[in-house]
């Protein structure tokens, strides 16, 4: 596969690190289209430094219609995406590779597998790309027949969803974090306690109160704070009135921040894609992630994952 011949379009930090991890993985380098969000840049810029074989890195607003064209192996940040859709429906890529797109990456197997609707979950579609949605799950669908359609992904989609999607020709590859914390450089000292930010409270999900309290039982005796990248001011000027707690600014994912740990850490999140991705980032540390579901009371159930030695 000549080095022109695949391309990487992603819009968010951890897309762009499968992008990463599938250039290294493949022992190629990848030009890189991406999309204008929060951290995008900053974390391009950092992973480059890591030395990424990101090939020319070309930012981009909507469709990238004059670069998709001239590569045939699309690796595409997130499957759901309206514009994936239209593009696709249009240009009909060769070949696909799906990265991860966080914690959908579970929902969209099973949107290829047809056992959900092809739309973002909890989000009601309409307009053209719901139109071409049925035309780009064809397109997939054809692919994956002939053997060019996959997913690399962190995640465990289950032994039911891998049978199940290998019986339509879709090829499943994990993978770890391998590049991400061989690259790393050691993390900053941060101490022990570690509580990630949330857009819950961003995205109408949680009440900003209850965000908060939250934020101080976690954060109890202690704790450095590393904010998400959507939060709000008004959601960071609540969260600086906890007692004990330092926020650290760093403008990168946290798998980045944190995959240089070389001391056990405790991790406090929300549920998200790094109750996924930080064991995996966090291995050999000794380091646990705990997370906490809040239910109607207000009231935390926690579990915790201990990253692998």
């Amino acid at each position: 596969m000549g080095r022109e011949d695949v391309l990487a379009w992603v819009e968010s930090p951890l897309q762009l690190i499968g992008a990463a991890e599938w250039a290294a993985s493949h022992r190629t380098t990848v030009p890189v289209a991406g999309r204008l969000t929060p951290q995008i840049s900053a974390t391009a810029d950092e992973l480059l430094a890591r030395g990424a074989r990101f090939g020319e890195l070309a930012p981009y607003l909507g469709i990238p219609w004059s670069l998709l064209p001239r590569h045939r192996h699309w690796l595409v940040g997130d499957g759901f995406s309206g514009q994936f859709r239209l593009a696709a429906a249009v240009l009909r890529p060769h070949r696909i590779t799906f990265l991860d797109d966080g914690a959908y990456a579970i929902a969209y197997a099973d949107a290829l597998l047809g056992r959900r609707p092809y739309a973002r979950p909890n989000v009601a579609e309409r307009g053209l790309t719901t139109a071409v949605a049925p035309f780009a799950a064809e397109l997939v669908h054809r692919r994956a027949v002939s053997r060019r359609a996959g997913m690399f992904t962190a995640f465990d989609l289950g032994e039911d969803r891998l049978d199940a999607l290998a019986d339509r020709g879709f090829g499943i590859r994990r993978h770890d974090f391998s590049w991400t914390r061989a690259a790393a450089p050691a993390a900053p000292a941060l101490g022990r306690r570690i509580v990630l930010g949330s857009a819950l409270p961003v995205d109408g999900r949680m009440m900003l109160i209850d965000y908060v309290r939250w934020v101080r039982d976690a954060a109890a005796g202690g704790a450095v704070y590393l904010p998400h990248r959507r939060e709000s001011p008004e959601q960071l000027d609540a969260v600086a009135t906890v007692p004990e707690l330092r926020i650290h600014q760093t403008g990168l994912p946290v798998e980045l921040v944190l995959a240089g740990a070389r001391q056990p850490l405790d991790v406090h999140t929300l549920p998200s894609s790094t109750t996924t991705t930080l064991p995996l980032v966090l291995a050999g540390t000794g380091s646990t992630v705990f997370t906490d579901v809040i239910g109607r009371s207000g009231r935390a159930r926690r579990s915790a994952r201990t990253a692998a030695a």
